[in-house]
């Protein structure tokens, strides 16, 4: 006899974020600065760009950083072009570079979209053209893997759909500008996808799905029944608890996109796990989005004590599908 499963209890959902909250701020090494560049993308950047860096510090301790990691963590991010500063008094203001700002925009297209993004069957392709230093090599190809490239044999990157422009931006932000010269970008005859074995064998060259698809499964294992529970209880989740699920939904989904190369359904094997992935965690964001607001009006300032308002696109991040009601922002009492 087969026993229906048990449905969420509406009690499970707090308890289910504390545990992932938790999980993350118990963590033996917290990646301060990945974390703080998903809070910018995320939060800050529809209320400005900009927050007081003792906003930013009140933002992220119960998530497990404290005030030494972050000053540490933002330091290391202005050297590398990400965020620049501006005081007010006595107090400093942190917000977006041009190039920050141009990075965080290149992700936001991939991770708030309610589908993944068609293609153009079009390749983009990374030559190394000149003999390069193996420990620079290694950078290059780490820098590049979290850009979703893959690797063929001969000192060629691959990818379906990237930004040469961005990629460029992202490896001098990455330290490797100076190497720039040793690549040439290339584009690629458009190949149709009826005849996909080329297309596959390129695939199976360049990049481990079998791990990839690991992490979306893991993702949904991590977050659906967050997803469920949230959706079956009587209340929304306190403000902070909000926010904190909210970012590391993000931190989290983000991450496994830039891994990511985002290949069309043609060359994924069956029952491919990533868009399952990507419409939890739509769903659960759109249940935190509201009460993750509330936390950031109360607590995200500037060094002048102004606290800005989000942009009413934000609103719009993981448009709904066809049969979903559209979200905008909460009533005001």
């Amino acid at each position: 006899m087969v026993v229906p499963p048990v449905p969420p209890s509406p009690d499970d959902a707090l308890a289910l974020l504390r545990a992932r909250i938790d999980a993350h701020s118990s963590q033996d090494r917290v990646q301060a600065g990945s974390l703080i560049v998903t809070v910018f993308g995320d939060a800050v950047l529809p209320r400005g760009a900009c927050l007081w860096l003792g906003s930013l510090i009140q933002l992220l301790q119960p998530l497990g950083v404290n005030e030494r990691l972050v000053r540490t963590a933002v330091y290391r991010l202005v050297q590398e072009g990400w965020l620049t500063t501006r005081a007010h008094g006595r107090r400093t203001d942190y917000l977006l570079t041009d190039a920050g700002l141009a990075r965080v925009d290149e992700a936001a297209r991939q991770i708030y979209a309610a589908r993944a993004p068609s293609w153009d069957l079009h390749w983009r392709m990374l030559l190394v053209t000149e003999a390069l230093p193996a420990r620079v090599r290694e950078r290059l190809r780490r820098s590049l893997f979290w850009q979703g490239y893959g690797e063929l044999p001969g000192g060629v990157f691959v990818h379906p759909s990237a930004d040469m422009d961005a990629t460029l931006e992202a490896l001098a932000a990455d330290g490797l500008g100076a190497w720039a010269g040793a690549l040439l970008p290339l584009r690629a005859q458009r190949l149709p996808l009826r005849g996909v074995t080329p297309n596959r064998t390129l695939v199976q060259q360049a990049w481990n799905l079998a791990a990839l698809a690991q992490h979306y499964a893991d993702f949904v294992a991590q977050y659906a029944p967050i997803e469920a529970a949230l959706r079956s209880a009587a209340s929304a989740p306190p403000p902070e608890l909000a926010f904190c699920a909210r970012t590391l939904l993000i931190h989290d989904w983000r991450r496994l996109l830039l891994r990511d190369p985002q290949l069309p359904a043609e060359l994924l094997p069956r029952e491919w796990p990533g868009e399952r992935a990507r419409q939890v965690c739509r769903r659960l964001y759109r249940l935190l989005l509201a009460p993750a607001e509330r936390h950031l009006d109360a607590r995200l300032c500037l060094a002048d004590g102004h606290t800005p308002a989000a942009a009413p696109w934000l609103w719009q991040r993981f448009e709904p599908l066809d049969d979903e009601c559209s979200l905008g922002p909460p009533m005001t009492a």
